[in-house]
């Protein structure tokens, strides 16, 4: 029987389990889907507090490991495929392995939509990214590219333009599913261009390790041309990884876990944490102290039902 175990081993689950440690619960940590989360693709982190040289995320990721060991974390690998809240102890099901718990704190973050070419993987974090709130200082005086028509590729071109010397704004369709003001905005700014109807078919040069220039296809005639960039944001959303808590526990539309007073969801002794109950700020900072707010949430709620 665990007193709580945390699903997901990013910034939210880590620092949770710091913190659960250090109060002596003896947390186990599910690794996940994606062990270390979104800071495990990215390379340098230069806006984390305490790291004035910056620090390479996958670094970050595993120091933070370390010292949740440190206070008696427990890892395991795997995915979760099942869960039962319906009465606590709670059981987690990953694979063929059942575990029972009294809290359960979830930090499975999100999964940043990607167009789905080979070389976008693998230059992630070598000029291609998901996040302008953490690369864009990279780009300083570059040319780049933004792919996407929401409100969040419009609002990572304009913040994106305080770096970069041109930002090319890609998609698919004339029309945009953004807001009108936000389209506006963009479309007002002298440094960013829009370019559409383009899908990107390819981007260049895996061989050379960075990107150099995309190719992109106009969907309405076929034709494709090549557009030099230095860098490329993929700004076509994100998804939570929530799906085994659907009907479970209660979330938006999109899928992120509702929570209130703090980390609680709508099911007593069960609490989240991260990009996988905040589509706003979803930063690595921002993660932690959500983290740290379940954690201490789990304890208290430990403590108030240790007879029940």
């Amino acid at each position: 029987m665990n007193n709580v175990i945390i699903i997901g081993s990013g910034c939210a689950g880590l620092t949770a389990a710091i913190y659960a440690g250090r109060a002596n619960l003896k947390p186990l940590v599910i690794d996940g889907f994606e062990p270390g989360g979104q800071l495990s693709l990215t390379t340098m982190v230069e806006n984390f507090p305490g790291f004035p040289d910056g620090i390479l995320g996958p670094d970050l990721i595993e120091n933070m490991r370390k010292q949740a060991q440190k206070f008696g974390a427990e890892f395991k690998s795997g995915a979760i495929t099942e869960v039962d809240l319906s009465k606590r102890p709670f059981k987690i099901h990953a694979g063929n392995d059942v575990y029972e718990t009294q809290t359960l704190i979830v930090g499975s973050g999100a999964t940043a939509r990607l167009i789905g070419l080979e070389s976008e993987k693998k230059l992630i974090g070598y000029g291609v990214s998901t996040c302008a709130t953490c690369d864009g200082y990279f780009f300083r005086g570059k040319e780049i590219a933004v792919v996407g028509g929401g409100d969040s590729a419009m609002e990572e071109a304009n913040f994106l333009s305080r770096f970069a010397s041109k930002v090319n704004l890609i998609h698919r369709r004339p029309e945009f599913r953004a807001s009108k003001i936000m389209v506006d905005r963009a479309r007002a700014n002298p440094k960013v261009e829009f370019v559409t109807p383009y899908a990107v078919e390819e981007i260049s040069d895996v061989s050379r390790g960075g990107v150099e220039y995309l190719t992109l296809r106009n969907t309405q005639t076929n034709e494709t041309k090549k557009l030099p960039v230095e860098g490329v944001f993929i700004a076509i959303g994100h998804e939570p990884n929530t799906k085994v808590f659907r009907g479970k526990l209660d979330m938006d539309e999109n899928g992120y876990l509702i929570t209130h007073h703090g980390s609680q969801t709508n099911v007593p002794g069960v609490f989240a944490a991260g990009d996988v109950q905040d589509h706003h700020y979803r930063q690595a900072i921002t993660a932690a102290g959500s983290g740290c707010m379940a954690a201490l949430d789990a304890e208290k709620f430990l403590d108030a039902h240790k007879d029940a």
